[in-house]
């Protein structure tokens, strides 16, 4: 990988040599890579420290932890069940009858407080299609793209960046919205 040609625009562009030379590294331990595992490499790039880290791809969910708030089994009841025609207390009947009003309440507040932290666009279906995406990326690819994730400053409310980085480091495209 080479700084050779980036823009300004870019949001690796102010990468140290020495973070050059650890993207070449990671780029060969995916070339070298039989196919999917466990061990290959997700790079996060944190722009507040100016820290560069590869994690490997089956521990990123402990390393940033997706929200999965929404997906919670009562929520996701709650709008089948509008989706089926019943109004919003119906629903939320039924579900307390089938979950509790207390499991109710704690999911419906999980949700909510997740939404008011942000999750920076890190929700679980992200997550699961970054995982698809790079599983198919490795299938019989001739080249191969090192996904990067540019982490969104803490407290703000613009979301992680995914870039699939060529050998030549230049992003291939933006994958998170």
């Amino acid at each position: 990988m080479s700084r050779s040609g980036r823009r300004a625009a870019n949001p690796i562009a102010s990468l140290s040599e020495r973070q050059w030379r650890q993207l070449d590294q990671w780029q060969r331990q995916l070339d070298l890579a039989d196919g999917w595992c466990g061990s290959l490499p997700v790079v996060l790039w944190d722009r507040a420290w100016l820290r560069l880290e590869a994690v490997a791809v089956e521990r990123l969910g402990q390393r940033l932890p997706p929200d999965g708030s929404a997906d919670a089994p009562e929520l996701v009841r709650f709008r089948e069940l509008q989706q089926q025609g019943d109004d919003a207390w119906q629903a939320q009947l039924i579900c307390w009858q089938e979950f509790g009003p207390e499991a109710c309440q704690q999911a419906l507040q999980r949700y909510w407080q997740r939404q008011q932290q942000g999750n920076q666009g890190w929700t679980l279906l992200a997550y699961l299609q970054f995982l698809q995406h790079y599983r198919q990326m490795l299938s019989g690819a001739a080249l191969r793209f090192l996904p990067l994730v540019v982490l969104a400053r803490e407290g703000g409310t613009e979301p992680h960046q995914l870039l699939w980085l060529a050998a030549r480091g230049q992003p291939m495209r933006h994958t998170c919205p």
